[in-house]
């Protein structure tokens, strides 16, 4: 571990240095523990943005094949939702990046899943929940694939 000075630490602090009452605060040992649950974080951070990647470029694919359908709105209900849940600061413009649509254009097909019964609303939280219709259409989109 290494201890350095603050950019912007005042020059008499940095001349005497860190306390030891400071040392004595820092938990070192749950600071090893983070710091080895940092790649397997960053390894499910990464398979997470993969698989939201993923979902919202299979909605863009349905946009440009059927419109803004049943299938499209399940779709973009599910990706708007696990990207809200995943605490993805700016989802609608991350969406309308993946889908090749403006922000304003995903916004109203957000509006339109939640007013078709597809994306639920949760109070005080940004996002939604996926609905059972939502998720009736996305099963059987799954059936049938498989």
């Amino acid at each position: 571990m290494t201890v350095e000075p603050a950019d912007d630490a005042e020059p008499r602090d940095v001349v005497r240095g860190i306390s030891t009452t400071v040392l004595r605060r820092l938990d070192i040992a749950a600071a090893m523990n983070l710091a080895k649950m940092a790649p397997k974080a960053q390894q499910t951070l990464e398979d997470v943005t993969r698989t939201l990647d993923a979902s919202a470029e299979a909605a863009g694919r349905l946009l440009a094949a059927e419109g803004v359908s049943e299938r499209y709105l399940a779709m973009l209900a599910a990706a708007y939702a696990a990207m809200a849940e995943s605490g993805a600061p700016a989802p609608v413009p991350w969406l309308a990046r993946l889908i090749e649509r403006r922000p304003e254009t995903i916004k109203d097909h957000l509006k339109k899943a939640r007013r078709d019964g597809y994306l639920g609303t949760l109070a005080g939280k940004a996002g939604g929940e996926v609905t059972d219709k939502a998720k009736a259409v996305l099963d059987s989109m799954a059936s049938a694939e498989g």
